[in-house]
């Protein structure tokens, strides 16, 4: 019931955030053209920062008139809002500064080698930073797993952003993964801290689908995160051999192009879209 909760309350609390707050997404330095050509506001993830902050700000004052059943920031709520404001801060300069002419990992560092200094490689080098932060916490890992659990989790932002690519396709894949990382955690502290992370991006699909915003890697990193912060140790071994797999492939090869060859996969990734839309 508290993940349900939690929820519902993302879900609330973004889409009043996304009317209240549409003129801030008008700023012309925030606008890019999607796969279309169509120009849209990018960014549009920053309202899922915002919902992480609301609601833990309301639970707060709650705690502190005595109603609920933790009355202070736990050490989970805690992990998701610096993890939420960490890795969005880091998206957020990416959408505002970057150029968008270097793409990729060996983009960045084709670019370093060149004596440029990229947005985005500074947001996958200073996102392992975050992520060494995060996992150096007591309560989520230490000694040997420290460099394993940051590496899994860079790679999750970085994953999730290679994803964000076609209207709707990260936020319809992150809750494939995350219903059932839901009903495993149960009333688990970090799922209950997860959970309006995943209802604000669900509230954002609509405009999403619609090409009435891109997430952009301010969405994408915190949206990949809410997903990964949830998994168990066995699990993150696991994980993070699959992500080192799909890192390297797309920088081979192009996840639309195989999605659109796959019958399953492309009638999944149509689901809810413009029918005009072309191959992202």
């Amino acid at each position: 019931m508290s993940v349900l909760v939690g929820i519902v309350v993302g879900v609330v609390t973004a889409w009043f955030l996304r009317i209240a707050g549409r003129d801030m997404l008008e700023f012309p330095a925030l606008e890019r053209t999607n796969y279309r050509g169509v120009p849209l506001p990018t960014a549009g993830g920053i309202v899922i920062v915002l919902t992480v902050l609301v609601i833990e700000a309301g639970r707060a004052i709650a705690g502190a008139a005595g109603l609920g059943d933790e009355p202070g920031l736990t050490l989970s709520r805690s992990l998701v809002l610096f993890a939420a404001f960490g890795f969005g801060f880091l998206g957020f300069m990416d959408d505002l500064l970057g150029a968008g002419g270097d793409r990729g990992f060996r983009g960045h560092v084709r670019a370093l080698s060149q004596g440029r200094l990229t947005t985005g490689f500074v947001k996958l080098f200073d996102g392992a930073g975050v992520a060494v932060v995060l996992v150096a916490t007591p309560g989520f890992a230490s000694g040997r797993r420290l460099i394993i659990d940051a590496v899994l989790i860079a790679l999750a932002a970085n994953f999730a952003n290679l994803l964000d690519l076609a209207p709707g396709r990260l936020i319809k894949v992150s809750w494939v993964l995350y219903i059932p990382l839901a009903v495993a955690l149960g009333t688990d502290a970090i799922g209950v801290a997860i959970a309006p992370v995943m209802g604000a991006a669900l509230a954002l699909l609509p405009d999403d689908l619609g090409e009435r915003l891109m997430l952009g890697d301010t969405g994408a990193n915190v949206i990949g995160l809410g997903v990964v912060l949830g998994l168990g140790q066995t699990s993150r071994s696991s994980i993070l051999v699959v992500l080192i797999v799909l890192n390297v492939l797309a920088e081979i090869v192009s996840f639309s192009r195989v999605i659109e060859r796959v019958p399953p996969l492309r009638a999944f990734d149509r689901l809810g879209q413009r029918p005009e839309r072309r191959h992202a």
